[in-house]
């Protein structure tokens, strides 16, 4: 064991030379590495004083996505541009547009604010992927419904690829914080687009490429999930720790949770703030607005099931499209998931430092020595989402506040186990933030051994030794 720990030191040593000269992103998310959300911008024809455009966000998240009230996208124009129209979006404000005498622009800000349109808007003010309220969908879930685009015509820019600038300091909302944008990079060759029959391509004249990365810190201070387990062989059940997202403190935060049979509830919801972001949750000692509930259910002789319960604590949100990402060893003998979605995330298979590559799988080696290769798996990260029409949408508090399903397993003989809290997930993801788990010293573990049983296993010793005795008294 000494040996094994040496080792280990000397590959957490050797990781971290390699960490302090490889570039790390600062919202870099190790189950999904690549994540992004990145932004086009294409440039399809000049005109007398600027060009139209076409504006595309890709939301290449694999469990991330953007619900209602929408994205917003903004920017700093490079020099005095103003947009003239737009097609599938439009801009908040208008802004001093008062030197305009006939043509009045769309929008003549100079830090100008773009959001999506709603559904059901007139086809001649829609483009291809527009019109969806600001709604985007995670990559694994919905490929499809993960692109937003609008057309811009801007004027006063410049109708050359010479004269013409990109935008600056790029903002995406979700609607909150949480997205830092960089700066716009020129992609070349430009796009090219394919006719829907297929024998012709175009091309834009001038690509743009942002991208933006999502850090949870900075889209919240607190937590906004937590998890509680429990077992059928424990009558423990281990709520969500206290304050996993903050305190009830009614003294300087008076109004942060209400009780869930207030005679004032209604009041409450449908006064003033009433449409904020600012989750209204029921009060708890967790105080979380997610909570998510492990249940180890049954036991058979090849399989084990588990049942999940997810519970919306919050009265002014209705999480649509929600998903889980839950990491456990023994995912990679899922078999049956009676009323989630389900799909694999394999996020060690994408990493591109050779070197790394080594160093992990031997660090990885040695953790399995360690934990009796329980504990790691290739493939021990599952993605769970509602069925649509039936479960994607989880309402506010109250009794349809919850969503459920449950899980089967194949029991692997050379990993299986019910000890020590192997049964209980490693860690769990609502809506791609991690959520707080219970510390691992209070999970429902086996009970005790009986005393008959330990006795038993005693028989075949003292028997034994009996009947040694019993010859040499005869001797």
């Amino acid at each position: 064991m000494a040996r094994q720990l040496q080792l280990l030191g000397a590959a957490i040593a050797l990781f971290a030379g390699f960490s302090s000269v490889a570039p790390l992103a600062e919202a870099y998310d190790p189950l999904d590495p690549t994540g992004n959300i990145t932004i086009k911008w294409d440039i399809m024809q000049w005109t007398s004083d600027g060009y139209v455009a076409v504006v595309s966000i890709y939301n290449y998240q694999k469990y991330r996505h953007i619900q209602a009230p929408g994205w917003n996208l903004g920017w700093v124009w490079a020099k005095k541009e103003i947009i003239w129209a737009m097609v599938g979006g439009q801009a908040t404000e208008q802004g001093d547009c008062s030197q305009f005498k006939v043509n009045i622009p769309h929008c003549c800000k100079r830090e100008p604010t773009i959001v999506d349109l709603l559904p059901g808007t007139p086809y001649n003010m829609q483009i291809a992927n527009c019109c969806k309220g600001g709604v985007l969908n995670s990559w694994v879930q919905d490929p499809v419904s993960a692109v937003a685009s609008f057309q811009i015509s801007v004027g006063r820019s410049g109708t050359t690829n010479y004269t013409v600038k990109a935008p600056l300091n790029f903002t995406l909302k979700a609607p909150g914080p949480g997205y830092s944008c960089g700066v716009a990079h020129e992609v070349k060759p430009p796009t090219k687009f394919i006719s829907q029959d297929g024998r012709r391509t175009t091309q834009a004249h001038v690509t743009w490429n942002v991208t933006c990365t999502y850090s949870q810190f900075v889209a919240q201070r607190a937590p906004t999930c937590c998890v509680s387990l429990s077992s059928f062989y424990n009558e423990t059940i281990v709520n969500c720790p206290k304050c996993s997202c903050g305190c009830q403190d009614n003294i300087t935060g008076p109004g942060s949770c209400v009780e869930g049979n207030s005679p004032y509830l209604a009041s409450v919801l449908n006064g003033l703030g009433k449409s904020s972001m600012a989750p209204l949750v029921q009060c708890t000692p967790h105080m979380c607005p997610i909570r998510v509930h492990w249940h180890v259910k049954l036991n058979y002789r090849e399989y084990w099931r588990v049942k999940i319960t997810v519970t919306n604590w919050n009265y002014r949100m209705n999480y649509s499209q929600w998903n889980l990402v839950v990491q456990h060893p023994n995912f990679d003998k899922v078999t049956t998931i009676f009323s989630f979605n389900y799909k694999s995330l394999s996020p060690y298979g994408v990493i591109s430092w050779y070197s790394c590559t080594f160093l992990i799988i031997f660090v990885n080696s040695i953790f399995n020595v360690l934990a009796n290769n329980r504990y790691f798996a290739a493939d021990d990260t599952g993605m769970l989402w509602g069925i649509k029409y039936y479960n994607d949408l989880l309402m506010v508090a109250g009794p349809d506040g919850n969503v459920q399903s449950e899980l089967l397993f194949r029991k692997d003989p050379s990993s299986f186990t019910f000890e020590k809290g192997w049964a209980f997930p490693r860690r769990i993801y609502f809506n791609g933030d991690s959520c707080v788990m219970p510390p691992p010293d209070v999970y429902p573990w086996l009970p005790n051994s009986s005393p008959v049983l330990k006795a038993s296993s005693l028989v075949r010793p003292i028997a034994i030794w009996t009947a040694l005795l019993f010859l040499w008294l005869r001797m």
